[in-house]
């Protein structure tokens, strides 16, 4: 199915919208930082009452303070492996799809697949927030470290032979043990949050990313958008999105929260 402008998103479709799911970097991101139109998105989203989740390959380290300081449900990281949000004392809370022996069982594992791949490719790197995470290992390729595509496949090849899942997100290769992805944490995250399910609620959740590892979403969801940066993937998407946005990164991520909120009857709740 082609993708459509954003501006076809028709308002029927939209008025039925009771969630936002969404990627983080280079979605609400530009060089890793939140850009004021999408942060004034996420307030808007919080103020009209509809749940708002991130999900996101970053590593709970990292992504604790944003769980704390921006008005989101929740942030699911390590695509799908570990939750977290600000408790109603305003501490943080955190939560694992696996428990902990599985994580330790795991965690030898992940570090000797990374080993393996810095040995075969001594230019890669390790992302550089590696030691915040819990559950997954990730390579650099358009963060800090440039990798060719030649390279980016050649790392996924590694991860999988040493019985990894693999994705690439727009700026890391990611690799976990397991058979969760940002499908099954958003899933897992309203169940749990909201004890609704994704599954049945399929067509009234949006969900809005800009590369290769948002393509599950992106089949899933009837209402997915890309944000226009989404073009450097576009012949890599197995699955792409319904609808693509005029504006790159924080600025098309604005376009959907405000086509959302267009179509909603005054003093309509989530």
């Amino acid at each position: 199915m082609p993708h459509l402008p954003l501006s076809d998103w028709p308002e029927a479709a939209r008025v039925a919208i009771h969630g936002v799911l969404t990627d983080i970097d280079d979605t609400l991101t530009t060089d890793g930082a939140i850009t004021p139109d999408a942060l004034a998105a996420l307030h808007a989203l919080r103020q009209a009452g509809l749940p708002v989740f991130a999900i996101t390959g970053r590593p709970a380290g990292w992504s604790a303070r944003f769980a704390l300081e921006w008005p989101v449900n929740a942030i699911v990281a390590e695509n799908g492996a570990v939750a977290l949000w600000r408790g109603t004392d305003g501490a943080l809370q955190k939560a694992w799809l696996q428990d902990e022996a599985t994580r330790s069982r795991n965690w030898a594992q992940l570090q000797a697949v990374a080993q393996r791949i810095l040995a075969d490719l001594p230019h890669a790197r390790l992302s550089q927030d590696s030691a915040g995470r819990e559950t997954d290992i990730a390579i650099d390729h358009s963060e800090f470290t440039r990798l060719p595509e030649a390279d980016i496949a050649r790392v996924v090849r590694l991860m999988h032979d040493g019985g990894l899942t693999a994705t690439v997100s727009s700026i890391h290769i990611n690799g976990w043990i397991g058979s969760h992805d940002k499908l099954e944490g958003a899933r897992w995250i309203v169940r749990e949050h909201l004890d609704r399910d994704l599954y049945v609620e399929v067509d009234r959740w949006v969900y809005v990313g800009d590369s290769t590892n948002d393509a599950r979403m992106f089949g899933h969801f009837p209402h997915s958008v890309g944000v226009a940066n989404i073009a450097r993937f576009w012949h890599q998407l197995p699955q792409r999105p319904r609808y693509v946005c005029a504006g790159d990164r924080g600025a098309g991520f604005a376009e959907v929260a405000a086509a959302v909120l267009a179509a909603r009857p005054a003093g309509a709740s989530a």
